[in-house]
Parts: C-alpha cells; sequence; structure tokens
C-alpha cells in the first residue's frame, strides 16, 4: 500500500493516539474461554480487508480478527511499529510494511516469522518477482513478509471543475493534453487564468513524489539511495530533475499549498479546491473517502503524464512475538493470495502484486462507478506486469520526509528553490546518519 487503497484518510493524530492507546495489547492476548483467540493486524491508511476479515472468520470461527490504525499516516505509524519491534512487544500478529521502510525492517529479520519456514515458498509463483525479491533478507534465507500490493500511476482529476475551466472532460481527451509534465504545467496556466476558485492541483509534495520515482524508474532505478545503500540525493541526476520540475510547478502557481493527509487537505476533497491528484492506484480510495458520496461521477481518471511509474505498495509480516503465530502466518497467506488482492482491490482499490489476480476478469475488466466507470483495471492493471520498482534504501522514508518538507517550505514561500533544495541535501544527510 502506498505509501500511501481506497483509503479513507481520518485525522492523523487521532488515529495515531488510537494505536498508542491498543499497543499494549497485541500480542498478549489469550484464548478465551470458548477457545476463540484475537489476531490484530496494524495497518495505516485502509487496506480494504474488511470483507475478507469476516469471510475469513466465518470459515475460521476460533478467530477474532481486529484491524488496528486505520487511516493512519505512514509518518504515525511507523515510528510507532519500530518502537513495538523495538521493545518486544506491542506490534500486532500481523503488521504491515510499506515498500519504503522495507529495507529498513529488514536489517533486522529476527524480529519477525521466516515464512519461509511455513510453506511460503511454494507461494513464490504468486507474485510479481520484484515484488517478492523485496520481502527476502539480504541473503535471501528469511522471507519477512508476503507483498500485498503495487502503484501503477495515472493522474485524478475532477471533470466538473475542467469543464468550467473550459477543458476537455473525456478521459482520452485530458489525457492528450498533458503527455509531458511541461505540458500538464501549461494546461494547469490554463485551468488558473479561468479563476474557477480551485487550484490546479493539491500539494506539491504528492507531485513531486510522483515524478521522482516515475523518472528514478525509467532510469537507474533508484532515488534517495543507490543499490548499495549510499545516499545520494545530492548527485542522482532523477532527485534534482524531480526538483526543478516540482519548482517549475509552484513557480506557477498550480499548487493548493494542501499538507497533503492533513485535516485541511481532506477538507479541501470535500469542498472541490483543487481539480488534479497525482493518483497511484490506491489514491482511488483515498478520493472516494475524502470527497465523499456527492462527489460520485465527478471524478476521473487520466493517463499519467511522462512514462508510468510506480507509487506504493505493501507486505504483510509476523512478528515473532505474536502469541498466536500459526494463526497469523496463515491469514497473512489468504489476505495476500490472488482472492484476498482481488478482494481488496474491489473494496478500496490497490492494485495486486500477483499476477494471477491482474489476469482475472474481476481486475481486467473492472470499473469504477465513483470515478465516472473508468476502466480501473485497464488504466492501472495493463502496465503493472511491466511497472520498473525503485529501490528504497534503510532510511528512506526518513530521507523523504526530509526532502518534501523542504518543497513544502518552498511551497510556502519561506524558502527560494535554492534555499529549499539546500536544506532537502542537508537535512535528508542528518536524517540517514541517525
Amino acid at each position: 500500500m502506498g505509501v500511501f487503497p481506497r483509503r479513507r484518510l481520518a485525522v492523523a493524530l487521532v488515529a495515531a493516539t488510537a494505536l498508542l492507546a491498543t499497543a499494549g495489547c497485541a500480542g498478549d492476548d489469550e484464548p478465551a474461554e470458548n477457545g476463540q483467540i484475537t489476531l490484530t493486524v496494524d495497518v495505516f491508511s485502509q487496506f480494504g480487508y474488511e470483507e475478507l476479515y469476516k469471510e475469513y472468520m466465518a470459515s475460521h470461527p476460533n478467530v477474532k480478527i481486529v484491524e488496528r490504525g486505520t487511516g493512519t499516516n505512514l509518518d504515525d505509524y511507523s515510528p510507532k511499529l519500530t518502537q513495538w519491534l523495538a521493545a518486544g512487544k506491542g506490534a500486532g500478529d500481523v503488521v504491515a510494511i510499506e515498500e519504503g521502510l522495507m529495507v529498513e525492517y529488514k536489517a533486522n529479520p529476527d524480529n519477525f516469522v521466516n515464512l519461509l519456514d511455513h510453506g511460503a515458498a511454494e507461494l513464490k509463483g504468486n507474485f510479481m518477482e520484484w515484488k517478492w525479491n523485496q520481502g527476502l533478507s539480504a541473503d535471501g534465507k528469511k522471507l519477512i513478509g508476503l507483498g500485498t500490493d503495487v502503484g501503477g500511476m495515472a493522474m485524478c482529476y475532477r471533470k466538473d471543475l475542467f469543464a468550467k475551466a473550459g477543458l476537455p472532460t473525456d478521459r482520452d481527451a485530458v489525457s492528450k493534453l498533458w503527455p509531458t509534465w511541461q505540458d500538464y504545467i501549461r494546461v494547469g496556466e490554463q485551468f488558473t487564468a479561468k479563476k474557477t476558485g480551485a487550484s490546479f492541483l493539491d500539494a506539491a509534495t504528492n507531485t513531486f513524489n510522483t515524478i521522482v520515482l516515475q523518472t528514478a524508474g525509467n532510469a537507474q532505478g533508484y532515488h534517495y539511495y543507490d543499490t548499495s545503500d549510499n545516499l545520494v540525493v545530492d548527485s542522482n541526476p532523477a532527485v534534482r530533475q524531480a526538483w526543478d520540475t516540482t519548482m517549475d510547478i509552484i513557480d506557477s502557481g498550480l499548487s493548493g499549498k494542501y499538507g497533503s493527509w492533513s485535516e485541511e487537505w481532506v477538507s479541501a476533497f470535500k469542498q472541490a479546491k483543487f481539480a488534479t491528484i497525482a493518483c497511484p492506484a490506491w489514491m482511488t480510495g483515498v478520493i472516494e473517502g475524502n470527497a465523499g458520496p456527492d462527489a460520485k461521477g465527478k471524478w476521473d481518471i487520466a493517463r499519467v503524464p511522462g512514462n508510468g511509474g510506480n507509487w506504493g505498495g505493501s507486505h504483510l509480516a509476523v512478528p515473532k512475538q505474536s502469541k498466536h503465530r500459526d494463526e497469523a502466518i496463515e491469514l497473512v497467506k489468504f489476505l495476500t493470495s490472488a482472492k484476498g488482492q482481488i478482494g481488496a482491490f474491489k473494496a478500496k482499490g490497490p492494485l495486486p502484486s500477483s499476477p494471477q489476480a491482474l489476469a482475472d476478469p474481476a481486475i481486467v475488466d473492472a470499473k469504477n462507478a465513483y470515478f465516472s466507470d473508468a476502466p480501473v483495471g485497464q488504466i492501472f492493471g495493463a502496465g503493472a506486469k511491466t511497472l520498473k520498482p525503485v529501490y528504497m534504501g534503510p532510511k528512506n522514508q526518513a530521507v523523504r520526509t526530509e526532502v518534501e518538507n523542504a518543497v513544502r517550505t518552498v511551497e510556502l514561500g519561506q524558502r527560494t528553490p535554492d534555499q529549499g533544495w539546500t536544506d532537502a541535501v542537508t537535512n535528508a544527510k542528518k536524517a540517514a546518519a541517525k
């Protein structure tokens, strides 16, 4: 899951508080008098597992599943998970690990059950090869987690706002407007000139992250760290190119300056305050959850500027501290099976990492009624098997946060682009050294 599935974002502070309030009980539950056990599943944002839990519990009457962290921002979720793993208690029986954090957690594989010891090797063919490999320890002897989704890219847009600005609203026509990011800026300037009362895009940080992942994926295959785990923020052309393009977007006055995942950002969806948002598959759920039912049919999905890209994706793992490892392992296998991934896609939008799921008519022929019946199976699924993953280094999330914080200061007019770039490099190095 990406980073950031239909993920309905709750207020991050409330969600984080809820995680802390329940942290002490995960992994410590004992069988009830009737023999039932409770499996706690820790996630961030929304993974779309609600109906799958019901199905699983119906066939496993001795199991009760409790999900924690739904709606939580990744920046709130990951420190708590790190804390629980270090303490040896508090983590759920099943935990979600976002792709940008996997390298960091794989550095201590003994915190997790080795799924290869529990029959997972026979499941290798159920996942894209690179997705499977992401879950392996450095020596390949331990499997930390089984893959959930990948994050093929698109651009979601408000048809009503496009119409108000005199722009095309048909998704194919919109896609033709912006073959490149410079074309996207040009269209944004046309939109802005019409004074619709809305900005062209939500936040420069989301756009930057899309561009840097796209650029890196189409070039060397890494962004903040190279494949030898050297920090290369200041020397990787992909990062600087994404920075410069994002600065052009900011300079053109296209951003609504809504802090990603903030209350203000959530409200901006409901109030139709921006017209486009960089849109990996899982973002469709965020949009629906935040914009609400009244916006159904007002959104659609077009091609992303540039050439594809992949933002997001997660794995499910079982911490060794779980009191119910065997049951947790079986739940992980169920949720990450082709059937489980299809169910999550139908519920919340995360694009499967299973080739079998991607080839299933349920995915291939899928349309999203909320997004004007956009053929999401074709839009996101068509290029999924050829997605080019971007390598994530050991402190990827911390480094990414510092770089995006620097983007944000420029967006808010607090720093010039050159000052922001200096901050990004300096603070990324500090984050990597911690």
